[in-house]
């Protein structure tokens, strides 16, 4: 309950505080390149329910048609405005929406797609206990994830076979001994994460 009262109002106050800079990205979106400014992608949530998280668009339209996974920081499904968006973690701003009506939280296990959550065994899906995040540590330790998929010959394979269940388990641990001292702890790691 603690939990969920600090992610209604850490949420609506970061709305606030960055309504000035969730305007400019906005514009800088719709001048750069045609579509929405906003992409809305179906992920799987807490108790394994669908929900749509929000993001700023970061790719030309029908991009994730090719793929959904982002290999490499050039992609070239990626815009230019996107590119920066994604390094300083812009994109991910409209999902203090997502976190203010309940459907994440701010720390919490990244939320997945269904076609990755269809491989999980019955221990990993304990992840589904607790609602997903804007952040975890498992961000944190592969914030280069990109990188590191643009170096293998089969991306969606080295995923599934190594980096997936790699961040699963450092969610599970997550889960086991979570507390609003490590949330804040998680929070402050991530933006150390972003600054450098």
């Amino acid at each position: 309950m603690l939990k969920r009262i600090f992610d209604i109002l850490i949420s609506l106050f970061s709305l606030i505080l960055l309504f000035p800079i969730l305007i400019i990205v906005l514009v800088l979106i719709k001048l750069t390149s045609k579509g929405p400014v906003f992409y809305r992608q179906t992920r799987v949530g807490e108790k394994s329910r669908d929900f749509k998280i929000l993001k700023f668009r970061t790719m030309y339209v029908g991009a994730d048609k090719l793929g959904l996974l982002t290999v490499g920081g050039k992609d070239s499904r990626i815009t230019r405005i996107g590119y920066y968006l994604r390094k300083y973690k812009l994109d991910e701003l409209p999902q203090l929406i997502n976190v203010f009506i309940g459907e994440m939280s701010f720390v919490g296990p990244r939320p997945e797609v269904r076609k990755y959550v269809a491989l999980y065994t019955e221990e990993q899906k304990k992840i589904f206990k607790v609602r997903p995040g804007i952040t975890d540590m498992a961000s944190i330790e592969y914030r280069n994830e990109n990188e590191i998929l643009s170096q293998q010959i089969n991306p969606d394979q080295y995923y599934i076979e190594v980096i997936m269940p790699r961040k699963i388990q450092i969610n599970l641990d997550y889960i086991s001994q979570r507390n609003l001292y490590q949330d804040f702890s998680v929070i402050l790691k991530t933006f150390s994460a972003i600054l450098k």
